[in-house]
């Protein structure tokens, strides 16, 4: 099967450190490829949503009340949330699971999921998984292994064909850079075609406050009704397309052995790590929890958004979603998202809905919360040209008031907090959560999608939760003194330049000027 694409580089910082995890798991690959013969994935559709199981009747039940085009919605604003109502879904499934991600990183949180989604597999649930090869690297015994489950198949987006030695692989980036550097950054967990949740979290411990390095503050939206279906579709064009690649079309064969002492140790690690300490490390009965969030989901009317993976190229729709969804405001737009380079035309575009009488405010990454200094390094030019549009600009702190209580689980402590959350809400209204940025790679190189929804209900819960973080104890304000000058304002200081966590910070800052913007 020929897989065909378009695009640009990655982000270097990030790939930098993923080409450095694929070095270590290189050690262990060995003559892997794909089939020179292999005919092509079978074409396969969403299972109808289940009719049993607490999620079918949870959805019957919105529906009833509202309408067959309504959901329930619940933001996933912390990091326990974010891994918990993961399993949640997991555990309830009674006919499906399908998830979409762009990372699945072998740590304590991804062996939970996975491990999870297999017992789910186990006792009759139809798996399906896509996983971008970006970091797949080293893994295809594994993923062999899951393919030749009954119930479990697992897809590659985009693989690399040269699956052996990182210098190998190397080769096969220059020679293929154009094809090899767009990315599936989309993820999506679908139940009992039921039930959705959407967002920015991939899947691995700085998503849910587990590394003891630095976490995440992201938003994931978890919603029950007809979202599902509409997620439904957008996972199916994704199976069906050109780009991705069934684990059966990998040369390595299965080794039930082999199976059986990987599933040992990551049970063993799951029962064991006291990371985990905060979640239920077995399957159980999620009906009461349910339950009561059945009673607090905000209902809603939704649309998702994804660009589609067409067979000669990706067709770009999200850039243009966005700015409707943005355009839509009147009276009021808040923005929360990590990765900001915007163009001249994003700039007049505010502009415009400010002279128009639209409050705005933003809130990304500062230098100091940042885990890609090269996109802060192309940000940086553009502060003053947002605050002279009119902007209210909030930086995240790496120390936010958050961390404790909504960025990390206990019983881990961090070393600094940063930001990956993607959402807006427009006119205390309209709600939009997803996996895009606002950058370069987001708009022309990787796949993206997310879900906008008209529900004042759900708009005002999103609301709560940027107005505590657009404050002093977890942000810092950004303004222009008299002279024209940045500082940055929080609610213990003031700085006049940008905050940064180390001196190595600040040079890398520098040297990722170098690097062509519109690569990031």
């Amino acid at each position: 099967m020929k897989v065909y694409c378009q695009g640009a580089s990655v982000k270097f910082g990030r790939l930098c450190g993923l080409l450095a995890f694929v070095a270590v798991l290189s050690a262990c690959s060995s003559g892997a490829g794909i089939k020179e013969d292999y005919a092509g994935n079978a074409i396969e559709y969403s299972l109808p949503p289940a009719d049993t199981g607490i999620l079918a009747s949870i959805a019957h039940d919105i529906q009833s009340r509202h309408g067959d085009e309504y959901s329930g919605f619940h933001l996933l604003d912390s990091s326990y949330d974010g891994l918990a109502w993961r399993l949640a879904l997991i555990d309830s499934a009674t006919t499906s699971l399908d998830i979409q991600t762009y990372l699945w990183y072998p740590d304590h949180s991804g062996r939970l999921v996975l491990e999870r989604a297999i017992l789910a597999a186990e006792r009759g649930v139809r798996v399906r998984m896509i996983v971008d090869d970006l970091i797949m690297q080293g893994h295809d015994q594994l993923l062999v292994n899951l393919q030749s489950h009954a119930n479990i198949e697992f897809r590659l987006f985009n693989p690399w064909e040269d699956r052996g030695s990182l210098v190998e692989r190397a080769g096969q980036m220059l020679a293929e850079m154009e094809r090899l550097n767009t990315r599936m950054h989309d993820k999506l967990m679908i139940a009992d075609g039921r039930a959705a949740i959407i967002g920015g979290r991939n899947i691995g411990d700085h998503y849910f406050g587990l590394s003891e390095t630095y976490n995440f503050h992201d938003t994931d939206l978890l919603g029950i009704g007809h979202i599902a279906d509409q997620s439904a579709a957008a996972f199916d064009q994704f199976w069906n397309s050109e780009w991705v690649l069934s684990a059966e079309a990998l040369t390595v064969v299965p080794d039930a052995e082999a199976a059986a002492q990987t599933r040992q140790q990551m049970q063993a690690m799951i029962q064991s790590a006291p990371e985990l300490a905060s979640f239920p490390r077995q399957p159980r009965d999620w009906s009461s929890d349910l339950t009561t969030l059945a009673a607090e989901l905000h209902p809603g009317r939704s649309k998702l958004v994804f660009d589609s993976a067409e067979s000669e190229q990706i067709d770009q729709r999200m850039s243009a979603s966005m700015f409707n969804f943005f355009n839509v405001a009147e009276q009021e737009l808040i923005i929360q998202n990590a990765y900001v380079i915007p163009a001249q035309e994003a700039i007049d575009f505010l502009q415009a809905k400010r002279d128009a009488g639209v409050r705005i405010s933003l809130l990304t990454n500062s230098l100091a919360s940042h885990d890609v200094p090269a996109v802060n390094s192309h940000y940086e030019p553009w502060r003053d040209d947002f605050i002279r549009a009119g902007v209210e600009l909030w930086e995240l702190r790496s120390d936010p008031a958050i961390q404790a209580e909504i960025v990390e689980v206990p019983p881990i402590t961090a070393q600094f907090t940063g930001l990956h959350s993607k959402c807006a809400v427009a006119d205390r209204r309209y709600v939009f959560v997803g996996s895009m940025n606002l950058d370069p790679r987001s708009y022309h190189i990787n796949t993206e999608m997310g879900a906008m929804v008209d529900s004042p209900g759900l708009a005002a819960e999103l609301i709560t939760a940027l107005q505590r973080n657009m404050s002093g104890e977890n942000s810092w304000r950004v303004g222009l003194d008299d002279d024209g000058a940045l500082y940055w304002e929080n609610s213990d200081e003031r700085l006049t330049r940008q905050p940064a966590r180390n001196s190595m910070q600040r040079v890398m800052n520098v040297l990722m000027k170098l690097g062509p913007r519109d690569q990031y």
